[in-house]
Protein backbone atom coordinates (compact mmCIF):
# COMPACT_ATOMS: atom_id res chain seq x y z
CA UNK A 1 0.00 0.00 0.00
CA UNK A 2 2.72 2.47 0.98
CA UNK A 3 4.75 2.24 -2.24
CA UNK A 4 1.57 2.18 -4.32
CA UNK A 5 0.28 5.38 -2.73
CA UNK A 6 3.63 7.12 -3.20
CA UNK A 7 3.60 6.14 -6.89
CA UNK A 8 0.03 7.38 -7.31
CA UNK A 9 0.94 10.63 -5.58
CA UNK A 10 3.76 11.24 -8.04
CA UNK A 11 1.28 10.90 -10.91
CA UNK A 12 -1.54 12.96 -9.38
CA UNK A 13 0.08 15.84 -7.46
CA UNK A 14 2.51 18.61 -8.33
CA UNK A 15 5.94 17.93 -6.86
CA UNK A 16 6.42 21.22 -5.01
CA UNK A 17 7.22 19.60 -1.67
CA UNK A 18 10.31 17.65 -0.67
CA UNK A 19 8.75 14.44 0.55
CA UNK A 20 10.01 12.01 3.15
CA UNK A 21 9.36 8.29 2.57
CA UNK A 22 6.40 7.73 4.89
CA UNK A 23 2.67 7.46 4.22
CA UNK A 24 0.89 8.31 7.46
CA UNK A 25 -2.53 6.73 7.88
CA UNK A 26 -3.34 7.28 11.56
CA UNK A 27 -2.43 9.55 14.45
CA UNK A 28 -3.21 9.81 18.14
CA UNK A 29 -1.63 12.28 20.53
CA UNK A 30 2.07 12.55 19.70
CA UNK A 31 2.11 9.22 17.83
CA UNK A 32 1.77 8.54 14.09
CA UNK A 33 1.49 5.24 12.22
CA UNK A 34 2.42 4.66 8.60
CA UNK A 35 0.82 2.34 6.08
CA UNK A 36 3.08 -0.55 7.14
CA UNK A 37 2.04 -0.22 10.79
CA UNK A 38 5.32 1.36 11.90
CA UNK A 39 5.00 3.77 14.84
CA UNK A 40 6.57 7.25 14.96
CA UNK A 41 6.98 9.90 17.65
CA UNK A 42 5.88 13.21 16.12
CA UNK A 43 8.18 16.02 17.24
CA UNK A 44 7.23 18.53 14.57
CA UNK A 45 3.42 18.51 14.83
CA UNK A 46 2.67 19.28 11.19
CA UNK A 47 4.78 22.46 11.12
CA UNK A 48 3.39 23.32 14.54
CA UNK A 49 -0.24 23.04 13.47
CA UNK A 50 -1.32 20.05 15.59
CA UNK A 51 -0.55 21.95 18.78
CA UNK A 52 -2.62 19.50 20.89
CA UNK A 53 -1.54 16.38 19.04
CA UNK A 54 -3.42 14.18 16.61
CA UNK A 55 -7.14 13.44 16.98
CA UNK A 56 -7.55 15.06 20.40
CA UNK A 57 -10.97 13.88 21.62
CA UNK A 58 -12.03 17.38 22.72
CA UNK A 59 -11.24 18.80 19.28
CA UNK A 60 -13.03 15.93 17.56
CA UNK A 61 -16.07 16.55 19.73
CA UNK A 62 -16.04 20.28 18.92
CA UNK A 63 -15.76 19.60 15.19
CA UNK A 64 -18.50 16.96 15.14
CA UNK A 65 -20.92 19.02 17.23
CA UNK A 66 -20.42 22.06 15.01
CA UNK A 67 -20.63 20.01 11.79
CA UNK A 68 -23.98 18.72 13.00
CA UNK A 69 -25.16 22.25 13.82
CA UNK A 70 -23.98 24.75 11.19
CA UNK A 71 -21.50 24.08 8.40
CA UNK A 72 -20.98 27.37 6.52
CA UNK A 73 -23.10 30.42 5.71
CA UNK A 74 -20.70 33.11 4.48
CA UNK A 75 -19.38 36.24 6.13
CA UNK A 76 -22.38 38.41 5.32
CA UNK A 77 -23.98 36.77 8.38
CA UNK A 78 -23.03 36.55 12.04
CA UNK A 79 -22.01 33.22 13.59
CA UNK A 80 -21.39 32.38 17.24
CA UNK A 81 -18.15 30.32 16.75
CA UNK A 82 -16.40 33.26 15.05
CA UNK A 83 -17.41 35.66 17.79
CA UNK A 84 -16.31 33.35 20.58
CA UNK A 85 -12.91 32.61 19.04
CA UNK A 86 -12.27 36.32 18.39
CA UNK A 87 -13.15 37.13 21.99
CA UNK A 88 -10.82 34.42 23.27
CA UNK A 89 -7.86 35.63 21.18
CA UNK A 90 -8.45 39.21 22.30
CA UNK A 91 -8.71 38.14 25.93
CA UNK A 92 -5.42 36.23 25.75
CA UNK A 93 -3.52 38.85 23.69
CA UNK A 94 -4.57 42.52 23.64
CA UNK A 95 -7.55 44.72 22.89
CA UNK A 96 -8.18 44.35 19.17
CA UNK A 97 -10.48 43.15 16.41
CA UNK A 98 -10.12 39.87 14.51
CA UNK A 99 -10.23 39.10 10.80
CA UNK A 100 -10.31 35.39 9.93
CA UNK A 101 -8.80 33.59 6.93
CA UNK A 102 -7.23 30.18 6.24
CA UNK A 103 -3.43 30.46 6.43
CA UNK A 104 -0.54 32.48 7.79
CA UNK A 105 0.25 33.84 4.33
CA UNK A 106 -3.31 35.12 3.96
CA UNK A 107 -3.08 36.67 7.41
CA UNK A 108 0.07 38.50 6.34
CA UNK A 109 -1.66 39.77 3.20
CA UNK A 110 -4.45 41.16 5.37
CA UNK A 111 -1.94 42.82 7.70
CA UNK A 112 -0.05 44.40 4.79
CA UNK A 113 -3.23 45.77 3.24
CA UNK A 114 -4.46 47.15 6.54
CA UNK A 115 -1.15 48.86 7.29
CA UNK A 116 -1.09 50.37 3.79
CA UNK A 117 -4.63 51.69 4.18
CA UNK A 118 -3.78 53.20 7.54
CA UNK A 119 -0.54 54.77 6.28
CA UNK A 120 -2.01 56.28 3.14
CA UNK A 121 -0.48 56.89 -0.27
CA UNK A 122 2.51 58.77 1.12
CA UNK A 123 3.84 55.72 3.01
CA UNK A 124 4.79 53.04 0.48
CA UNK A 125 7.69 51.49 2.44
CA UNK A 126 7.44 48.26 4.42
CA UNK A 127 10.48 47.08 6.37
CA UNK A 128 11.00 43.41 7.25
CA UNK A 129 13.94 41.32 8.37
CA UNK A 130 16.57 39.25 6.61
CA UNK A 131 16.18 35.48 7.07
CA UNK A 132 12.48 36.05 7.64
CA UNK A 133 9.58 33.99 6.36
CA UNK A 134 6.03 35.33 6.08
CA UNK A 135 4.39 33.19 3.38
CA UNK A 136 4.41 32.41 -0.33
CA UNK A 137 1.77 34.75 -1.77
CA UNK A 138 3.27 37.74 -3.57
CA UNK A 139 2.77 40.26 -0.77
CA UNK A 140 3.95 37.89 1.96
CA UNK A 141 6.79 36.72 -0.29
CA UNK A 142 7.92 40.31 -0.85
CA UNK A 143 8.11 40.74 2.92
CA UNK A 144 10.01 37.46 3.22
CA UNK A 145 13.77 37.59 2.76
CA UNK A 146 15.35 34.30 1.77
CA UNK A 147 15.49 31.50 -0.80
CA UNK A 148 11.67 31.35 -1.06
CA UNK A 149 11.89 34.46 -3.27
CA UNK A 150 14.13 32.81 -5.85
CA UNK A 151 12.66 32.78 -9.35
CA UNK A 152 9.76 35.14 -8.65
CA UNK A 153 11.26 38.54 -9.45
CA UNK A 154 10.11 41.20 -9.80
CA UNK A 155 8.38 41.11 -6.45
CA UNK A 156 6.18 43.91 -5.15
CA UNK A 157 7.85 47.31 -4.82
CA UNK A 158 8.30 49.14 -1.54
CA UNK A 159 9.80 46.35 0.57
CA UNK A 160 13.13 46.86 2.37
CA UNK A 161 14.97 44.21 4.40
CA UNK A 162 17.31 44.84 7.34
CA UNK A 163 19.18 42.45 9.67
CA UNK A 164 17.14 40.80 12.41
CA UNK A 165 17.94 41.85 15.99
CA UNK A 166 19.69 45.03 14.81
CA UNK A 167 17.69 48.08 15.94
CA UNK A 168 20.31 50.48 14.56
CA UNK A 169 19.91 49.04 11.05
CA UNK A 170 16.13 49.35 11.38
CA UNK A 171 16.35 52.92 12.64
CA UNK A 172 18.51 53.88 9.64
CA UNK A 173 15.68 52.83 7.29
CA UNK A 174 12.80 54.38 9.24
CA UNK A 175 11.39 57.60 7.80
CA UNK A 176 8.12 59.36 7.03
CA UNK A 177 7.43 57.00 4.11
CA UNK A 178 7.42 53.86 6.29
CA UNK A 179 3.97 52.31 6.63
CA UNK A 180 4.92 49.17 8.53
CA UNK A 181 7.64 47.11 10.17
CA UNK A 182 7.24 43.32 10.17
CA UNK A 183 9.11 41.04 12.56
CA UNK A 184 8.81 37.53 13.98
CA UNK A 185 9.25 37.31 17.77
CA UNK A 186 11.41 34.26 17.00
CA UNK A 187 12.48 33.66 13.41
CA UNK A 188 11.18 30.25 12.37
CA UNK A 189 12.32 29.39 8.85
CA UNK A 190 15.40 31.50 9.44
CA UNK A 191 16.65 28.99 12.02
CA UNK A 192 14.78 29.60 15.30
CA UNK A 193 16.72 32.83 15.72
CA UNK A 194 16.23 34.56 19.05
CA UNK A 195 16.23 38.35 19.55
CA UNK A 196 17.83 40.19 22.44
CA UNK A 197 15.40 40.87 25.26
CA UNK A 198 15.22 44.60 24.47
CA UNK A 199 14.93 44.24 20.67
CA UNK A 200 11.14 44.12 20.25
CA UNK A 201 10.54 46.95 22.75
CA UNK A 202 13.01 49.08 20.77
CA UNK A 203 11.22 48.21 17.51
CA UNK A 204 7.96 49.24 19.20
CA UNK A 205 9.42 52.61 20.17
CA UNK A 206 10.81 53.22 16.66
CA UNK A 207 7.41 52.53 15.12
CA UNK A 208 5.78 54.91 17.58
CA UNK A 209 8.32 57.63 16.83
CA UNK A 210 7.75 57.37 13.07
CA UNK A 211 4.01 56.68 13.07
CA UNK A 212 4.50 53.24 11.50
CA UNK A 213 2.42 50.12 12.08
CA UNK A 214 4.18 47.28 13.92
CA UNK A 215 3.17 43.86 12.56
CA UNK A 216 4.26 40.83 14.55
CA UNK A 217 4.17 37.55 12.65
CA UNK A 218 3.07 35.08 15.34
CA UNK A 219 2.12 32.27 12.96
CA UNK A 220 4.79 30.06 14.56
CA UNK A 221 5.07 31.64 18.01
CA UNK A 222 1.36 32.07 18.79
CA UNK A 223 -1.11 29.87 20.67
CA UNK A 224 1.07 28.72 23.56
CA UNK A 225 4.06 27.21 21.79
CA UNK A 226 6.71 29.47 23.33
CA UNK A 227 5.57 29.10 26.93
CA UNK A 228 3.19 32.06 26.79
CA UNK A 229 0.03 32.44 24.74
CA UNK A 230 1.84 34.70 22.26
CA UNK A 231 5.52 35.30 21.62
CA UNK A 232 5.45 39.06 22.16
CA UNK A 233 4.38 38.49 25.76
CA UNK A 234 7.94 37.44 26.58
CA UNK A 235 9.12 40.96 25.77
CA UNK A 236 6.65 43.22 27.54
CA UNK A 237 5.25 44.95 24.48
CA UNK A 238 2.17 44.86 22.22
CA UNK A 239 2.02 45.08 18.40
CA UNK A 240 -0.48 47.02 16.30
CA UNK A 241 -1.28 43.90 14.26
CA UNK A 242 -0.58 40.27 15.09
CA UNK A 243 -0.84 37.53 12.48
CA UNK A 244 -1.88 34.02 13.51
CA UNK A 245 -2.14 30.66 11.78
CA UNK A 246 -0.83 27.09 12.18
CA UNK A 247 -1.83 26.15 15.74
CA UNK A 248 -4.91 28.39 15.99
CA UNK A 249 -7.13 25.66 14.53
CA UNK A 250 -5.29 22.74 16.11
CA UNK A 251 -4.52 21.46 12.62
CA UNK A 252 -7.62 22.76 10.82
CA UNK A 253 -7.25 25.75 8.44
CA UNK A 254 -8.03 28.80 10.53
CA UNK A 255 -5.82 31.89 10.68
CA UNK A 256 -6.24 35.62 11.00
CA UNK A 257 -5.08 38.94 12.31
CA UNK A 258 -5.76 40.76 15.55
CA UNK A 259 -5.53 44.52 14.93
CA UNK A 260 -5.83 47.46 17.29
CA UNK A 261 -9.28 49.08 17.18
CA UNK A 262 -7.84 52.21 15.53
CA UNK A 263 -6.32 50.23 12.67
CA UNK A 264 -9.22 47.79 12.37
CA UNK A 265 -11.50 50.68 11.51
CA UNK A 266 -9.71 51.08 8.16
CA UNK A 267 -11.10 47.75 6.94
CA UNK A 268 -14.53 48.74 5.74
CA UNK A 269 -16.93 46.57 3.71
CA UNK A 270 -15.33 45.77 0.37
CA UNK A 271 -11.71 46.45 1.38
CA UNK A 272 -10.81 42.84 2.19
CA UNK A 273 -12.42 39.44 2.58
CA UNK A 274 -12.10 35.65 2.65
CA UNK A 275 -14.98 33.44 1.51
CA UNK A 276 -14.49 30.59 3.98
CA UNK A 277 -12.51 32.53 6.59
CA UNK A 278 -13.71 31.78 10.09
CA UNK A 279 -15.69 28.75 8.95
CA UNK A 280 -17.88 27.69 11.91
CA UNK A 281 -16.29 24.23 12.20
CA UNK A 282 -12.74 25.58 12.17
CA UNK A 283 -13.65 28.40 14.56
CA UNK A 284 -15.33 25.99 16.99
CA UNK A 285 -12.19 23.83 17.02
CA UNK A 286 -10.04 26.92 17.53
CA UNK A 287 -12.13 27.82 20.57
CA UNK A 288 -11.64 24.31 21.92
CA UNK A 289 -7.87 24.68 21.45
CA UNK A 290 -7.80 27.86 23.53
CA UNK A 291 -10.09 26.32 26.15
CA UNK A 292 -7.71 23.38 26.58
CA UNK A 293 -4.63 25.58 26.70
CA UNK A 294 -6.16 27.44 29.62
CA UNK A 295 -7.77 24.54 31.45
CA UNK A 296 -4.63 22.40 31.36
CA UNK A 297 -2.17 25.30 31.73
CA UNK A 298 -0.34 24.09 28.62
CA UNK A 299 1.74 27.22 27.93
CA UNK A 300 3.46 26.72 31.31
CA UNK A 301 3.90 23.03 30.48
CA UNK A 302 5.50 24.03 27.16
CA UNK A 303 7.90 26.32 29.01
CA UNK A 304 8.98 23.55 31.39
CA UNK A 305 9.30 20.95 28.63
CA UNK A 306 11.28 23.32 26.44
CA UNK A 307 13.77 24.02 29.21
CA UNK A 308 14.14 20.29 29.89
CA UNK A 309 14.64 19.41 26.22
CA UNK A 310 17.13 22.18 25.45
CA UNK A 311 19.23 21.40 28.53
CA UNK A 312 19.15 17.67 27.73
CA UNK A 313 20.19 18.23 24.09
CA UNK A 314 23.09 20.42 25.22
CA UNK A 315 24.20 17.58 27.49
CA UNK A 316 24.04 14.76 24.94
CA UNK A 317 27.36 12.87 24.86
CA UNK A 318 27.93 13.93 21.25
CA UNK A 319 26.97 17.59 21.78
CA UNK A 320 30.54 18.91 21.84
CA UNK A 321 31.29 17.33 18.47
CA UNK A 322 27.96 17.65 16.69
CA UNK A 323 26.09 20.69 18.08
CA UNK A 324 26.99 24.35 17.67
CA UNK A 325 24.06 25.85 19.59
CA UNK A 326 20.65 24.98 21.01
CA UNK A 327 18.16 27.84 21.15
CA UNK A 328 14.46 28.50 21.36
CA UNK A 329 11.47 29.41 23.50
CA UNK A 330 9.21 26.80 25.04
CA UNK A 331 8.57 23.97 22.59
CA UNK A 332 9.97 25.86 19.59
CA UNK A 333 13.57 24.62 19.49
CA UNK A 334 16.42 24.98 17.02
CA UNK A 335 19.51 22.77 17.15
CA UNK A 336 22.33 24.15 15.01
CA UNK A 337 24.59 21.31 13.89
CA UNK A 338 28.27 21.30 13.02
CA UNK A 339 27.57 19.54 9.72
CA UNK A 340 26.74 21.20 6.39
CA UNK A 341 23.54 19.29 5.64
CA UNK A 342 21.24 18.00 8.37
CA UNK A 343 18.83 16.32 5.95
CA UNK A 344 20.64 13.05 6.65
CA UNK A 345 19.86 13.49 10.35
CA UNK A 346 16.16 14.04 9.65
CA UNK A 347 15.99 10.94 7.46
CA UNK A 348 17.94 8.80 9.93
CA UNK A 349 15.66 9.95 12.74
CA UNK A 350 12.61 9.06 10.64
CA UNK A 351 13.99 5.57 10.08
CA UNK A 352 14.25 5.19 13.86
CA UNK A 353 10.72 6.49 14.38
CA UNK A 354 11.20 10.21 15.17
CA UNK A 355 9.69 13.03 13.09
CA UNK A 356 11.74 16.25 13.14
CA UNK A 357 12.57 18.95 10.59
CA UNK A 358 15.52 20.81 9.11
CA UNK A 359 15.78 24.44 8.03
CA UNK A 360 18.68 26.55 6.74
CA UNK A 361 20.38 23.23 5.81
CA UNK A 362 22.02 22.60 9.20
CA UNK A 363 19.44 23.55 11.84
CA UNK A 364 17.11 20.92 13.25
CA UNK A 365 13.70 22.15 14.38
CA UNK A 366 11.77 20.44 17.16
CA UNK A 367 8.18 21.49 17.80
CA UNK A 368 6.18 18.71 19.46
CA UNK A 369 2.58 19.05 20.54
CA UNK A 370 2.11 20.79 23.88
CA UNK A 371 0.71 17.56 25.38
CA UNK A 372 4.11 15.84 25.15
CA UNK A 373 5.18 14.02 28.32
CA UNK A 374 8.50 13.16 29.97
CA UNK A 375 8.61 9.58 28.66
CA UNK A 376 8.10 10.76 25.09
CA UNK A 377 10.72 13.47 25.46
CA UNK A 378 13.23 10.92 26.76
CA UNK A 379 12.50 8.61 23.84
CA UNK A 380 13.05 11.48 21.40
CA UNK A 381 16.33 12.37 23.12
CA UNK A 382 17.53 8.76 22.92
CA UNK A 383 16.79 8.62 19.18
CA UNK A 384 18.31 12.03 18.49
CA UNK A 385 21.44 11.20 20.45
CA UNK A 386 21.89 7.89 18.61
CA UNK A 387 21.38 9.52 15.22
CA UNK A 388 23.82 12.34 15.92
CA UNK A 389 26.42 9.79 17.04
CA UNK A 390 25.98 7.86 13.80
CA UNK A 391 26.09 10.63 11.16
Amino acid sequence: MQNDLIARHEQALIGNYSKLPAVFVRGRGTTLWDATGKEYLDFFAGFGGTILGHCHPRLIDAAVRQANTLWQVGNQFYTAPQVRLAEQVREKAFDGRMFFCHSGAEAMEAALKLARLAGGAGRPKTISMRQSFHGRTFGALSATCGPAQDGFAPLLPGFVHVPFNDPAALEAQMDSTTSAVIVEPVQGEGGVNMPDQDYLPRVRRLCDQHGATLILDEVWTGVGRTGKYFGHQHYGMVPDIMTLGKALGGGLPVAGILASPRLAAFFKPGTHGCTLGGNPICAAVGSAVLDLLEQENLPAHAARCGTFLMDAIRNLPCAGRRIVQVRGLGLFIGVELAIPDATTVVRAALERGLVINVTQKNILRLAPALIVNELQMQRALDILGAVLESV
